[in-house]
């Protein structure tokens, strides 16, 4: 958490990185910051520098890794600095599996951390409507409970835990509870925003966000899928037991 003591000065940037796995209603919540008139985002940062490292096969691979900084090192610079236009606050959606050891992790201390997470047999049914078979590795969970620890140990404070179900069973709730944990204002205009594709997206945006595109605000979750393809209730049964730790740490509305 955020101390008051630590809240934003004039003249200053706040660097908020948002931590998920894919699949997690985190360009949802990447819009709910881009629509306040206060602040900038950035979509998911390493990613293709990520791809240009390991080599894994993406959909829209060359596209993205020809659009996109593929220069990790460029790209922690930038994640450390200002917001391109100035404003107050620099909101960065970042994958937690794209975070390699090759990566360097010292900009993270420039950063108030935020972690976003989702149960993994929701995870899993949406990302393999998108790309079949998804591994344990493809998801991130692994990676999320490392970064955690991490921010932890950086910044000396246990950063915020949102789980994507909360968020969307009570949007104002939570993102006023989110919002007062990262010291920052909560403004109205996070709640809903105009549907459509924007400037910000990546690249990737014609194979990953069709959803999000026809958004308009956060909607109610759809009940609990019910895996039954033997390989991903594999995968959800290694996932389980890290999102549930990580879950005994998520923001609470009363």
């Amino acid at each position: 958490m955020v101390s008051p003591s630590s809240r934003q000065e004039p003249g200053t940037t706040i660097r908020i990185a948002m931590w998920s796995g894919p699949r997690n209603i985190s360009t949802a919540m990447m819009r709910a910051f881009e629509n306040r008139p206060d602040c900038e985002v950035w979509d998911e940062p390493f990613y293709a520098a990520w791809l240009q490292l390991t080599g894994v096969e993406h959909p829209m691979r060359k596209e993205i890794c020809a659009a996109h900084e593929t220069d990790w090192r460029r790209v922690a610079e930038r994640a450390s600095g200002a917001a391109p236009a100035g404003s107050p606050l620099f909101y960065q959606k970042h994958m937690t599996h794209h975070m390699v050891e090759t990566i360097g992790r010292d900009w993270m201390k420039s950063c108030r951390h935020a972690f976003l997470i989702r149960h993994p047999a929701r995870v899993l049914a949406s990302y393999a409507r998108k790309r079949a078979d998804p591994s344990l590795a493809d998801i991130g969970f692994i990676e999320q409970a490392e970064l955690y620890e991490m921010a932890s140990e950086l910044t000396g404070a246990r950063p915020p835990v949102v789980d994507a179900d909360d968020l969307l069973a009570n949007p104002e709730g939570l993102l006023k509870a989110l919002c007062a944990a990262l010291g920052i204002v909560f403004l109205p205009q996070m709640l809903a925003w105009p549907a459509g594709r924007r400037a910000s997206d990546g690249v990737w945006g014609e194979h990953w966000y069709d959803a999000v595109w026809r958004s308009t605000g956060f909607q109610p979750a759809a009940p609990a899928p019910r895996l039954t393809d033997p390989r991903l209730k594999r995968v959800e049964s290694e996932a389980l037991p890290i999102y549930e730790r990580l879950s005994e740490k998520r923001l609470k509305v009363t």
